[in-house]
């Protein structure tokens, strides 16, 4: 091999730039050799340079295979859709280097596909644009699930242009596009963009790039199974416990740790009482924390030592739960780690169990009040049963509530799918509150309704209240609750469940129109417009909190309270008119109407007040004949 020769492999092994590949030809020529050395060289100089590029071209797909893995590492970690969404449209950006990247989701209700995220966008007008499918480069992705690129969009005439679409990419300066399709199995969910704001031509390694993180975005956008979550931890703690029968030096003490955690799980203990009985195995003090520190998050499943502790991660498909931290056992040997480790596998079980139960819990609640509504008239010894099982006490009085959420802010236009979360978030919220109230929640008509049990000295109105109080605090969002009247032996008219919905609903509207956003409040407490909303028309206790302590005064003292207000209003609220209708002196009209101020309060008098006294007088005038209707 010639000097020269090594000079390049000197050259291509330090990874020299470019330039330094004309030196050894320079100084060849500088130094008069031959022409055939010279075209030697000249042959040789190429030959690395082509060797350089293809080293280049491996280097740079590695490091991008590299990424796109780290990438969808770190996706299927996410579990909120916004945060997967923003890390998507991210990392594409990183991924291909362009100035801009964004992506869409189809909307099949409208047949179209809209802008969800965008990172790099100073354009208003392209973060809200809308593509008809087959509008546009991106309308065209979503309805063929195919990738396509243009290095100058304005110029490229296979798709089809319309107005709307190219407004916003000109406000936007964007020339080169890339969009390829995000797909779950043969349906097209979305399209993933990369665009600069010049003419560029993206090589067909960055187009395959591009559509193999959208494969693991797709994913990621579509969450985990909690069930194929816990079957994995099956299979896993399976497959650990045939590891610990198969080394016979330890099978004793492998028995007794299995033994162990086996029993806690079938009768149902709890993550402490797992930390308790490795503790008694392995002679130290494990602990449970749901803050594992970053080496256990990174050890893949083994224990890691931390100073003189060690710590296992507790995780479940990607999914950091927490850590078993041992104290006390420094000098821990390879069959107890195997144990420490096992005990973190038994916990994921027991705390994905939990989760699963709960959720399953929450629904067969929400199946059950569904019933109560939509089908009143199932076998009513069934619906007591399941109500039984759910430990919800039928016998004590229970209100039906209405609750949504009511945002009034100046930044508070809908996003797309936010008005979805949003009632995920209300039912989930209201599904843990109903759990621990021993009463029932579903979602329903676009909010949350909800069947609680009201407490000894509770009404209504104060559990509409405490319900808007608590939702609005867990979700920090105004919620909006209505209440119905008592509903009483619900199980053994079941009917009446509906009729109490419909009434929650009613009030949940006026509050709306009363602009009372983020209250709660039951029919009775709007006065008259209640009255009107109930569906009992509980005219009696409209009566009763309107005027009942004058007539009661009226009772009691043999006094003509009431007869002094009935003519007092129909007089126009004229006291000289009044006592020449009731043929009394005026100051005797004085008394008695001072003595309504003392009943009724200062503001009885106001025009609210008024025309609900007034109301009031009427019914208790036709009382009796309401009675006999």
């Amino acid at each position: 091999m010639s000097h020269e020769h090594v000079s390049y492999l000197e050259l291509l092994a330090r990874g020299a730039a470019t330039e330094a590949y004309d030196r050894p030809v320079l100084l060849a020529r500088a130094s008069g050799a031959e022409p055939e050395v010279l075209a030697g060289l000249e042959e040789a100089k190429q030959l690395a340079l082509r060797v350089r590029a293809d080293l280049e071209g491996r280097r740079r797909r590695e490091a991008e295979l590299s990424a796109l893995f780290a990438t969808a590492h770190d996706l299927a970690g996410l579990r909120d859709l916004d945060a997967v969404l923003r890390a998507i449209v991210q990392r594409a950006r990183a991924l291909l280097g362009t100035e801009v990247s964004y992506l869409s989701l189809n909307d099949p209700v409208a047949g179209d596909t809209y802008m969800r995220v965008t990172e790099g966008s100073v354009s208003a007008r392209f973060q809200q644009v809308r593509l008809g499918m087959g509008e546009g480069l991106g309308g065209l992705v979503a309805q063929t699930a195919r990738p396509y690129v243009t290095a100058d969009y304005f110029g490229d005439d296979r798709f089809q242009h319309t107005g709307t679409i190219d407004s916003a990419v000109r406000d936007e300066g964007l020339v080169a596009i890339l969009g390829v399709p995000l797909s779950l199995g043969s349906q097209v969910i979305g399209v993933l963009f990369a665009a600069d704001r010049r003419a560029r031509v993206f090589e067909r390694e960055q187009v395959a790039l591009l559509g193999s993180f959208a494969a693991h975005a797709a994913v990621a956008i579509d969450t985990a199974n909690l069930l194929a979550e816990t079957r994995s931890a099956l299979a896993e703690l399976e497959r650990a416990n045939d590891i610990i029968r198969e080394h016979s030096a330890v099978i004793e003490r492998a028995s007794e740790v299995h033994d162990r955690l086996s029993e806690l799980v079938l009768r149902g203990g709890g993550v402490h009482d797992v930390a308790e009985a490795v503790s008694e195995v392995l002679g130290g003090t494990v602990e449970f924390t749901q803050t594992p520190a970053g080496a256990a998050r990174r050890s893949g499943g083994h224990a890691v030592r931390e100073g003189d502790d060690w710590v296992a991660a507790v995780s479940a498909g990607g999914e950091h739960l927490g850590a078993l931290v041992l104290r006390g056992r420094p000098d821990l040997g390879p069959v107890d780690l195997r144990t420490l480790e096992r005990a973190a596998l038994v916990t994921s079980l027991l705390l994905l169990a939990r989760r699963s139960a709960g959720e399953a819990e929450q629904r067969v609640r929400g199946e059950l009040l569904d019933d109560l509504i939509d089908a009143p008239d199932r076998d009513r010894r069934l619906l007591r049963e399941r109500a039984a099982r759910l430990r919800t006490d039928s016998d004590a009085p229970h209100v039906v509530l209405a609750a949504r959420i009511d945002r009034t802010g100046p930044d508070d236009t809908e996003r797309p799918g936010r008005e979805s979360a949003d009632r995920q978030r209300l039912w989930s919220a209201a599904s843990h509150l109903a759990a621990t109230r021993s009463g029932l929640a579903s979602a329903r008509d676009g909010g949350t309704v909800l069947l609680l049990p009201l407490s000894p000295g509770e009404d209504a109105t104060e559990l509409a209240r405490q319900t808007a109080r608590h939702l609005g605090g867990t979700l920090r969002e105004p919620v909006t609750v209505g209440a119905s009247a008592p509903v009483r032996d619900l199980l053994d008219h079941p009917d009446r469940v509906a009729g109490a919905y419909q009434e929650a609903r009613r009030c949940l509207d006026a509050l709306g129109l009363l602009h009372r956003a983020g209250e709660g409040a039951a029919a009775e407490d709007l006065g008259f417009l209640g009255l009107l909303l109930a569906d009992g028309r509980d005219i009696g206790g409209f009566v009763e909190r309107t005027i009942g302590q004058v007539v009661a005064y009226d009772r009691r003292r043999g006094t003509d309270l009431v007869r002094t207000l009935d003519a007092y209003f129909a007089s126009g609220m004229s006291p000289a008119r009044t006592k020449d209708d009731l043929h009394v002196h005026v100051n005797t009209v004085a008394q008695r109407l001072e003595r309504v101020g003392r009943l009724l309060g200062p503001d009885w008098q106001a025009p609210s007040r008024a025309l609900e006294i007034q109301l009031a007088l009427r019914l208790h005038a036709l009382s009796p004949a309401v009675c006999r209707a």
